[in-house]
């Protein structure tokens, strides 16, 4: 027997039929997070990759655009106030590149005033969380956007079940 580091799991011999090996190995899906704070960076990849996304990072937004081709990712989690290219500019170039356009874009910021936010809407992000963000919070966002499902909005409240229609009165024999 193998020592712990040399020991292989045992992969499936059959796989199903339609199956390919990047339904393997994208898990939950691919996201690229992009934080000019490494301990902000490292708290988002952490809990993404706990949940089970493929996590890459990049520090800045010029950092993401020089490496987001060849990473693919399925969502970019990404800060605005960064060095070189901020968050809104890399949002812009994103959503204007035919090859990026498709990519879900979540903006993480500490810039939390309406103003930011309806910003972000006009540069393309498909979501908008202010730091300090609930870690449950951006899994859910992430999780969504990677499954492509549309996003609630967060302050709508649950749909209630329909209310059963009203008893009649018995009628008189």
């Amino acid at each position: 027997m193998g020592s712990p580091l040399t020991r292989s799991r045992r992969v499936p011999r059959h796989w199903p039929e339609g199956a390919t090996l990047t339904g393997v190995t994208h898990g939950l899906g691919r996201v690229l997070v992009v934080d000019d704070d490494e301990v902000i960076r490292r708290l988002i990849a952490v809990n993404l990759q706990l949940e089970g996304f493929d996590v890459e990072t990049a520090v800045d937004g010029q950092d993401c655009l020089e490496r987001v081709s060849e990473i693919d990712p399925d969502v970019i989690t990404l800060d605005v106030m960064m060095p070189r290219l901020d968050g809104w500019e890399t949002a812009v170039q994103l959503r204007e590149s035919p090859e990026t356009a498709h990519i879900r874009v979540v903006l993480i910021t500490a810039r939390a005033q309406e103003d930011d936010k309806n910003h972000g809407s006009r540069v393309g992000a498909d979501a908008y969380l202010t730091k300090p963000f609930d870690p449950n919070e951006m899994i859910r966002v992430v999780r969504e956007l990677a499954s492509a499902t549309p996003l609630a909005p967060p302050t709508s409240p649950p749909l209630a079940p329909p209310s059963p229609p009203p008893l009649s009165p018995p009628s008189p024999p």
